[in-house]
């Protein structure tokens, strides 16, 4: 793939991307960039299990949240260049692991080489998609028969917060498409005999510190518009990073009054998934990526 012009993600920059390099919104070329392989403990537990995922951090991202606890590795763009046959191998190697399954984060910007990867070897585990939500169903759907398990934020359904502090004003629109054709591909989540997904969609929500109104708009919508098809996870792991502290609000944790307000109307709703601990907002839980690209231990890239 020497050049491609570029309208993978909703923002259909048609820009010019070579292999390592473009000048669309998220300036990466088309060969995967890497910032981290290896087994990962802390998502929701019918994922992660007692073997770890099998995660594939991509470097890059196709939106620009102020917040983003990958910040050094979304927008900073550190990691490692591979040949979608090095993908390859890192998968197999993740499977050989003995992971639950593979497990990939902010893949978008690279869905061409994802392909042509899953062309040269399908493990036999599922595949997960791990998105921030900003996706088009075009793309999505030459994900079909790829993909065994969405993994999508619902992060607003206001625009003009969608714009302030992820830079997508359309990200609503979006992501609530995105929703409709991952479930359409995936159906009711199905899970095997130690209770781990095979198949399904999960739709995750992080409270943002004096945004409730936007998560409880976030939860009705899901149930409204998905009921039982998907599961949601409501997350309270946000701690201020990235760009967060340029914005007053956001920078602190979110309170236990904040977090109780939303899970109550979780709970009223009788949403059917999972809902983190206000603990859990700990950088401890962040990866630390640069770290890993530099000490490539047995866990990291080859």
């Amino acid at each position: 793939m020497n050049e491609y012009i570029c309208t993978l993600c909703p923002r259909s920059c048609n820009a010019v991307r070579t292999e390592k390099e473009g000048s669309g919104f998220c300036r990466l070329g088309t060969l995967p960039k890497i910032s981290r392989c290896a087994p990962h403990y802390w998502e929701e537990p019918c994922i992660s299990g007692e073997r770890g995922s099998g995660t594939i951090f991509f470097t890059g991202c196709v939106l620009s949240c102020i917040f983003c606890q990958n910040y050094t590795i979304s927008q900073e763009r550190n990691g490692k260049i591979l040949t979608v046959r090095e993908l390859s191998d890192e998968i197999k190697r993740l499977e050989d692991m003995g992971v639950h399954n593979i497990n990939l984060v902010s893949p978008t910007p690279y869905a061409e080489s994802i392909i042509k990867c899953f062309e040269l070897y399908k493990p036999k585990i599922p595949v997960v998609y791990n998105t921030g939500g900003y996706e088009k169903a075009e793309t999505l759907r030459r994900l079909e028969g790829i993909v065994d398990i969405y993994l999508p934020d619902l992060k607003y359904t206001d625009t003009q917060m969608s714009k302030t502090l992820s830079g997508a004003e359309n990200y609503p629109e979006y992501a609530v498409s995105a929703i409709e054709e991952m479930v359409r591909q995936t159906g009711k989540p199905e899970f095997d005999d130690e209770g781990m997904m095979k198949k399904g969609t999960i739709v995750r929500h992080l409270i943002l510190p004096q945004h409730t109104k936007n998560s409880i708009a976030v939860l009705e919508l899901l149930k409204e518009r998905f009921g039982s098809d998907i599961l949601v996870s409501l997350m309270a792991q946000y701690i201020p990073m990235g760009k967060a502290s340029q914005f007053k609000e956001l920078d602190r944790r979110i309170t236990p009054r904040e977090y109780n307000k939303v899970l109550d109307r979780f709970e009223e709703l009788e949403l059917d998934g999972f809902v983190q601990e206000l603990s859990s907002a700990k950088e401890s839980y962040v990866p630390d990526f640069l770290s890993d690209l530099k000490r490539g231990d047995e866990y990291d890239i080859k």
